[in-house]
């Protein structure tokens, strides 16, 4: 009997490290369970996305408040030397010479849609005036302003007015007018016609106006 008390004393040391030594691990293991929890990224369909399904670096952005994307371009610069023009060339050297009339066609200016740039059944004979005069008349040039509503990014008015202006200019061009004689320029939001913020105000601001060039008087 004393000889067994006295072997327990003897292994009792090397018992209680094993003892400590265990329960040690068993709660590293536990810990690090936890903390690769927490540093792990939680994701169920991708880099990026989040719990549901949801990939938010993949929803599509909504513009313009209706689902409208805006149109990635550059705008279109405007200065007191001119308006620049898709193709390089500015207003001013395009009219060289040559007087403006902006009261000319000033009932002939036409309006469009919201979002828009084709022409309306009732724009029709406007644009078809505009082309009987230039017809008439081979020293005249004429220059479109696209135009837009106060709604939407000014990249994206100013695309949308870029687009009317050559919507006027194809139509012009398929009634028989020389296309090296009009010159299609947008200013997007930045010329309004009326200053509310109303929709009678804005059906106003969506339009494509004439700007008459003609010939100086020696």
């Amino acid at each position: 009997m004393k000889k067994n008390i006295s072997n327990f004393y003897r292994f009792a040391p090397v018992l209680l490290l094993i003892v400590i030594i265990s329960s040690g691990c068993n709660r590293q293991s536990k810990l690090g369970s936890v903390l690769g929890a927490r540093n792990t990224p939680v994701t169920d369909d991708g880099a990026g996305s989040r719990p549901g399904g949801r990939n938010i670096d993949n929803v599509p952005p909504i513009g313009n408040g209706g689902g409208i994307n805006p149109i990635n371009t550059s705008p279109i610069p405007v200065t007191d030397g001119g308006l620049a023009n898709g193709d390089g060339e500015t207003a001013g050297s395009f009219g060289a010479n040559m007087d403006e009339d902006r009261s000319k066609f000033e009932t002939q200016t036409v309006y469009f849609d919201l979002d828009k740039s084709n022409i309306k059944p009732t724009e029709v004979e406007k644009i078809r005036t505009v082309a009987t005069h230039l017809k008439a008349n081979a020293s005249h040039k004429v220059i479109v302003e696209g135009h837009c509503d106060e709604r939407g990014t000014e990249e994206y008015n100013r695309a949308l007015g870029q687009r009317r202006a050559d919507t006027v200019r194809e139509f012009l061009a398929r009634e028989g007018v020389p296309p090296d004689r009009i010159r299609p320029v947008s200013f997007g939001e930045d010329r309004p016609s009326e200053t509310g913020h109303s929709e009678a105000a804005w059906a106003k601001n969506r339009r494509g106006v004439f700007i008459l060039l003609t010939p100086k008087k020696p």
